[in-house]
């Protein structure tokens, strides 16, 4: 089978991803408590259907495509772990604190804007992704790294606006498919 049969897998993916962020980020917001939704949303669709969208761009041959999604997969699976550790008793006391969390919140958006510097020979739509995550990121450390409850209030909106980037990317890429036409923009 060559690769011109296989459907696009960017649209599960983003939705998967977008979704995940959109939900994650408005319980950030301060709008409700963190709960199953979030981290089955976050297991399932926020990292299984990404980890198989990364895959199927693996097929495809789309290394950007394949290194973007199965690394935000595993993103959103390690970030489920990292947050129910805690409540393990056995792992507890390998919990991460405040600091090492900023740690992993930087290296994640350091890889993020180089990951935003390949996206700028493409389209609008999926540069504000990038580089709003990075700029998600990049607020999520320095949350944890001045324990502030505003900037952590500042980075759900931001994350909003980022998960609702990709939602509307991947909406646009499945009608402008389906209807043979740019029915919404990119950009």
């Amino acid at each position: 089978m060559s690769n011109e049969n296989l459907a696009n897998p960017a649209p599960v993916g983003l939705l998967g991803f977008g979704m995940t962020t959109i939900l994650l980020n408005l319980h950030n917001a301060g709008f409700y408590p963190l709960d199953a939704m979030i981290l089955g949303m976050g297991v399932f669709f926020g990292g299984l259907a990404q980890l198989i969208a990364g895959t199927m761009e693996f097929k495809k041959g789309n290394t950007f495509g394949q290194a973007a999604f199965m690394s935000y997969g595993a993103f959103w699976l390690l970030l489920v772990f990292l947050l129910l550790i805690p409540k393990v008793p056995a792992w507890a006391a390998f919990a991460p604190n405040l600091f090492s969390m900023g740690c992993f919140f930087t290296v994640w958006g350091i890889f993020t804007f180089f990951m935003y510097l390949g996206t700028r020979n493409g389209n609008k739509a999926t540069q504000t992704i990038f580089l709003s995550l990075a700029i998600l990121f990049f607020l999520l450390a320095a949350r944890d790294f001045f324990e502030s409850e505003l900037i952590g209030t500042i980075a759900g909106y931001e994350g909003i606006f980022c998960g609702l980037s990709a939602f509307y990317t991947a909406l646009a890429e499945i009608l402008n498919e389906k209807m043979g036409k740019e029915f919404l923009p990119l950009g």
